[in-house]
């Protein structure tokens, strides 16, 4: 529901706030004030083209402010608890948040037309601010009756009273389903040759790479495995040297450090005799044999303990095998993710008889299952046209329109129209539009001639189509915004207008922008929008209107002066309206 309404330098309006509660609100004002700039706003922040020339002249900008209350509130004209939900969600899922259950939505607009959308505290895109403006605000002007003669929107508006809006959908999904199978099939039988050829290729590439059966991050393993034995083999290659100089080559016969030390300790000690000096240099040569036997079996240890070189070779050879998967990505990971798309392009193109065939039944079900979807719609089209005329008439009669509404259902596929149960049933897959196999008019009957709504019907007599529309259709917990629909209208038929928005206000809030007092009586508050002129500029203000400050507008809205007759005449037609209103 849209408590609070805000705008600054739009059109005529320099500033001004409006504060909206449930049920049905009126806008009035006379001509040139800004009526319509509330309207404007309001589309601003349902997501509409911003335009520059709307930005009041010598201003940067024009800017609106909308505060919406999603949760909590009058249960009537709130959103329905599956919309709060829904709306609740899209402002967490922007980052935004909700002060007290409402949400601001923003919209600005420079001089240059470049504009900015704000939602729940968010800088956000205008297409997401019109998604969420839409599960609470529907807007209707005079160009809105064109659309009634739009047969997509006209099967829709059936669709929506015989409750289809579930069917359409399904349908349209099994439908996508359907082409998109029949696609793939045509493209797979066209281009047989040239797929197989395709198909052939990714065989042999996958061989070669299942072949290899490389593992994920297996070429990165490989290179620290590799220098870690590459230094591993300059550290044993080292120490096999330096055992060969304390040990001697076993292959080779000639004396090793230790040989060569232990005979100079033999020698000394034998010639020392009493000389204590030769004996000393015995003793440590002695010892440093010793060490050397010490240092020999430390060398061997570690020798032992060494890596294979020919485990480098293994793992230099298997690091120049994957080399070839370069042929698919630049690394193991890449030719692993290479590998996965492909397996799942062979399969989608795969043109073998046995898949074909499969692919032709798939086809084949997939069809009937959107025909038999076809046919319930048109089916359930028919059998409640019939209903949804009847109300229609009778809305548009109590309208003081001297018409009746028909509604002409035909449907393809060789069965003529109106068929029931059976419709459809000679129906092929050429017959399935995107709504179906059938088609919609509205017509209207006048001096019992049948012609199709748009070709006959006035400004005026479309308003009322489209407000019966409304009444038979509206659901609850919604903003309706009517901008000046009662346009040609007059008399009782005004009267009657006034009622029915005052009915559709029980359970949706109901904003309607108008010229006549017979449809501003029955609202439960009134906005006045006025204007001050001077030589240079006009500005416009709005605000709600005492009960008193009511009358008032009301009698100049009858006679265009305030008089004591035109007061009475304003009083007279408050009160009516209002004990209409109760009795509803």
């Amino acid at each position: 529901m849209l408590t609070e309404l805000q705008i600054r330098n739009l059109g005529v309006i320099e500033e001004a706030t409006a504060e909206f509660a449930a049920g049905f609100t009126v806008v009035t004002g006379e001509t040139g004030a800004g009526k319509t700039m509330v309207v404007t706003g309001l589309k601003l922040l349902s997501g509409a083209r911003a335009d520059a020339q709307r930005v009041r002249g010598g201003t940067d900008k024009a800017s609106v402010d909308g505060i919406f209350r999603i949760l909590g509130g009058d249960a009537d004209s709130g959103p329905t608890d599956g919309d709060a939900d829904k709306l609740a969600q899209m402002v967490e899922e922007i980052g935004g948040y909700l002060d007290d259950g409402e949400a601001v939505v923003s919209r600005s607009v420079n001089a240059s037309g470049r504009s900015r959308a704000h939602l729940a505290g968010r800088t956000v895109a205008a297409g997401v601010l019109s998604d969420f403006t839409s599960r609470l605000l529907t807007i209707h002007g005079q160009s809105d009756q064109l659309q009634l003669t739009d047969p997509v929107k006209q099967l829709r508006s059936l669709d929506s009273f015989a409750g289809l809006d579930d069917d359409r959908r399904e349908y349209r999904r099994l439908r996508r389903q359907w082409a998109g199978l029949a696609r793939d099939l045509n493209d797979r039988t066209v281009k047989r040759r040239e797929l197989a050829l395709e198909a052939e290729t990714l065989r042999h590439a996958l061989a070669q790479i299942d072949e290899l059966d490389p593992q994920p991050g297996e070429d990165e393993d490989l290179k620290v495995r590799i220098s870690r034995l590459q230094d591993a083999d300059d550290v044993r290659s080292a120490v096999a040297t330096a055992l060969t100089a304390v040990d001697g080559d076993p292959e080779d016969a000639g004396e090793s450090a230790a040989d060569a030390l232990g005979m100079a300790a033999s020698v000394l000690e034998a010639a020392a005799g009493g000389d204590p000096r030769i004996a000393g240099l015995g003793s440590r040569l002695a010892a440093l044999v010793g060490e050397l036997a010490d240092i020999s079996g430390e060398l061997g240890t570690v020798l032992s303990a060494a890596p294979d070189p020919e485990n480098l070779e293994d793992l230099l050879q298997r690091q120049q095998d994957l080399r070839e998967l370069r042929t698919f990505a630049v690394d193991v990971d890449g030719a692993l993710a290479w590998r996965d798309e492909a397996r799942e392009r062979l399969g989608a193109i795969d043109v073998s008889d046995d898949v074909l065939e499969e692919l032709r039944a798939r086809v084949s079900d997939a069809a009937e299952e959107m025909l038999a979807a076809a046919r319930r719609l048109a089916a359930g089209r028919i059998a409640a046209s019939a209903r949804f005329a009847e109300a229609v008439t009778a809305e548009i009669r109590g309208l003081q329109m001297a018409a009746e509404f028909r509604v002409e259902v035909t449907t393809h596929g060789g069965d003529g129209k109106n068929l029931g149960k059976g419709a459809g049933k000679n129906a092929t897959t050429a017959d399935c539009g995107p709504d179906g196999i059938t088609e919609v008019e509205f017509q209207l009957v006048q001096g019992g001639s049948a012609h199709p709504l748009g070709a006959t019907a006035s400004g005026g007599e479309l308003s009322r189509v489209m407000l019966a529309l409304e009444v038979i259709l509206a659901g609850s917990g919604r903003t309706m915004v009517f901008d000046e629909v009662d346009s040609g209208v007059g008399g009782r038929a005004a009267v009657e207008i006034g009622r029915r928005l005052a009915r559709l206000a029980v359970h949706n809030q109901v904003i309607v922008v108008t010229h006549l007092p017979q449809v501003a009586a029955f609202a439960d508050a009134h906005v006045h929008v006025s204007k001050a002129a001077t030589d240079a500029t006009v500005r416009s203000s709005v605000r709600t209107l005492t009960e008193e400050e009511r009358v008032e507008e009301l009698s100049r809205m009858l006679a265009g002066l305030e008089s004591d007759t035109g007061r009475a005449h304003a009083e007279e037609l408050l009160e009516t309206a209002q004990t209409a209103k109760a009795a509803m």
